[in-house]
This record gives C-alpha cells, structure tokens and sequence, in this order.
C-alpha cells in the first residue's frame, strides 16, 4: 500500500499540483492548482481504489429543481460525479479509480475532468451556494 502511496504522490507532482497535506498513515494527500480551480482535493488511497474528492459548495436550502440540475449534469462529466456527504448539504466532486493498474494519464484525466467542471460549471454552483 505505501507504494501506491507514493506512486500517486510521484503522480501528483508531475502533474504540476502541489500537495499542501499528507497524512502517509492514513495513505492522504491534500493538493491544489488554483488556476484550475482545485484547492484543497483529497486524493486518497484505499487500496484497491484511489479516492479524489474536492468539497464544492453548501446548499442549505436546496430545492428538487436544484438537485435535478445537479444530477442532470453529472451526465455531462467526464470523469466523476458530485455526491452529496452524510448531511445532504455539502456537494462535493468524487471520482474513484482502480489504483492497482492507475498511470499518469488516467489520474490527469481525473483532476482535468474536476478542473473543465469548475470552468464550465462554476456559476451555477455559485448561484446554487447562495440559495
């Protein structure tokens, strides 16, 4: 398992992001890239799955229209889905992947899909958050 670990850190770091936690017992790593967007993503290793979630918004009062529209554009993302923590309130961006053949393209693709997401995406996630 460490060297999983490791392999995604390595992974990480040559994607450009920089990792701003870790936690190597419990195989976490915080990491960022502000011009995409991502900023605070825990990237996780569960053997035998790589875990990456980034916390998105708040809906305190969140009504069926607006989770339809967020179910409806989990169609549209590439990589991932947003799911909603234990609460129901907190939207967060989650992606699982196989983390025993993961490379560096599929990881990329990952954080890519996260980062179109918040571009295409970031505006009704705002206006979602102030609800």
């Amino acid at each position: 398992m460490e060297n999983h670990f490791n392999k995604i850190k390595d992974y990480v770091l040559d994607l450009g992001y920089t990792i701003t936690g870790t936690n190597e017992e419990d195989q976490l790593l915080v990491i960022e890239d502000e011009s995409s967007g991502i900023k605070n993503c825990v990237v996780g290793c569960a053997d035998p799955i790589l875990i990456i979630e980034q916390y998105l918004i708040q809906i305190d009062n969140g009504s069926s229209e607006v989770f339809q529209s967020l179910l409806q554009k989990n169609r549209d993302i590439i990589h991932g889905a947003f799911v909603l923590d234990e609460s129901g309130k907190k939207v967060i961006f989650r992606d699982t992947l196989q983390i025993a053949n993961l490379d560096l393209n599929e990881l990329e693709g990952s954080l890519n899909s996260l980062s179109l997401l918040l571009s295409e995406y970031s505006d009704e996630l705002i206006k979602f958050s102030k609800l």
